[in-house]
């Protein structure tokens, strides 16, 4: 009886020769003993990460300790070796990706605050950032885009449920319930006239 051969060709034996060799060269990666070129190999992998995008120094940290070939005390040492070479640097992270959502979409600061706690930067990180980043373009500025794109996009507020839609939108973009209640207020003062 002869071997039923894959859509690629390659007979069932050749597929388990390829499995095993797999978990062969797997097994001979998570054996990597020498401390050098363990640190060696955290140090690439993070360069790696790191060239994918920027992240923050607890995102790294959690993504090179998901290998369990990776230790703890040798991602401490690369980690601090990026940080010497500016490769990790939380303020700038925090500082660059505030600036990138709010030139990308005008959002509120406690959405960016948010999405920078979910990023794992440190809380005072956060403040300092978006304190700067707001300073350059206030969220008044950017909630009155926000209310132009929206009204050029679906009309002004016409009935109660209009309105409660565009709060909902201004509230989902971060803005704070003051400044959204008192944009709706001049709005409706607007249309009144």
């Amino acid at each position: 009886m002869a071997f039923r051969r894959h859509r690629t060709g390659h007979s069932i034996s050749d597929g388990a020769a390829r499995d095993e060799e797999a978990r062969g060269g797997e097994a001979k990666s998570r054996r990597v003993v020498d401390p050098e070129k363990r640190r060696e190999r955290i140090f690439q992998r993070a360069l790696n990460i790191l060239s994918a995008r920027p992240r923050s120094e607890a995102q790294l940290r959690e993504r090179l300790l998901a290998k369990e070939w990776a230790d703890a005390a040798l991602v401490d040492e690369c980690i601090a070796r990026l940080k010497e070479l500016g490769y990790v640097n939380d303020a700038t992270f925090a500082e660059s990706y505030a600036n990138y959502r709010m030139a990308a979409r005008p959002v509120g600061r406690q959405r960016l605050a948010r999405e920078l706690a979910m990023k794992k930067v440190a809380r005072q990180t956060i403040d300092r950032a978006l304190d700067e980043a707001y300073e350059e373009t206030s969220e008044e500025t950017l909630i009155d885009r926000a209310l132009a794109k929206r009204l050029r996009a679906h009309g002004r507020p016409t009935d109660r449920q209009s309105a409660k839609r565009l709060f909902d939108h201004l509230m989902r973009l971060g803005f704070g319930y003051n400044l959204i209640v008192r944009k709706l207020q001049e709005l409706q003062a607007e249309m009144d006239e």
